[in-house]
């Protein structure tokens, strides 16, 4: 049964569909890009189960019945066709949201996203489980070390550790571990052949959670997507937000002057 999101809506104008990554909301991960975009397009971003309002799921997770709805919460917005953008986890969604309703989606632009778990992907996932059941401090640690990039490390000093692990141990907690499960079981082999809609797959040279081979390899399987890779990690829309914003921002500006203009 499909269900509805919790979902950060705002702006005006065509609209696009944001869907976050794991272990944060939608305002956090997507806040910068918003105010970029925000004077052109309706954004509608969803709250994934264990972010924002929208509840813990009572059940394993699924991508398909999270990409099912996230299309209901789209629509029940009035959009019926949209400009699609994810992050990590939400790229993976995005992904089967583009297979599964190729209808409704205009564009698609996936940043750090993968086609499907590895054992080594499998293995860190499992760590992030146990670290977070241990003290969600210490995954905040881990998770600073290893989604930022190098610049961004090398720039911060004592204070800022201190303050990224904060932010980070106060965005996490158990309430995400379906989503954790979910990423250990990811593979979209299945239905990557049905994604239809003009692509870009934007991948960050330096990410240690998801290298590069992983966004080529989900490039390889769209049919004519455009792979573009930036310096950077994992979390790129928070650690270079001018950068990814102005990726993200002129890539969906060029699909909608190119006429597969969505509407509410």
């Amino acid at each position: 049964m499909e269900n509805l999101f919790d979902r950060v809506i705002v702006g005006a104008g065509p609209p696009v569909v944001l869907i976050h990554g794991t272990g944060v909301d939608a305002a956090t991960n997507w806040g910068p890009l918003i105010e970029v975009i925000r004077d052109r397009y309706t954004i509608i971003a969803p709250n994934l189960p264990g972010a924002g309002a929208t509840p813990e799921p009572d059940e394993p997770l699924s991508v398909e019945g999270l990409a099912a709805n996230v299309i209901a919460t789209a629509r029940s917005t009035g959009a019926q066709r949209f400009h699609l953008i994810g992050h990590s986890l939400g790229a993976v969604i995005a992904t089967a949201v583009a297979a599964h309703a190729p209808d409704s989606v205009a564009s698609l632009c996936l940043h750090a996203g993968w086609l499907r778990t590895r054992a080594r992907e499998a293995f860190m996932f499992d760590l992030w489980a146990r670290l977070l059941r241990s003290d969600r401090s210490l995954l905040a640690r881990h998770l600073i070390l290893t989604a930022m990039g190098p610049d961004m490390l090398r720039s911060l000093d004592e204070a800022k550790f201190a303050e990224f692990e904060a932010g980070f141990s106060a965005q996490i907690g158990e309430r995400i571990f379906a989503q954790i499960e979910l990423d250990a079981r990811v593979d979209l082999r299945s239905c990557i052949g049905r994604v239809s809609a003009p692509t870009l797959v934007l991948a960050s040279a330096h990410d240690q959670l998801l290298p590069t081979y992983h966004q080529r390899e989900l490039a390889d399987a769209i049919a004519g997507a455009r792979y573009q890779e930036v310096p950077g990690g994992h979390g790129l829309p928070l650690e270079d937000p001018a950068r990814f914003a102005a990726i993200v921002a002129e890539f969906i500006d060029t699909q909608q002057a190119a006429g597969s203009a969505p509407r509410l």
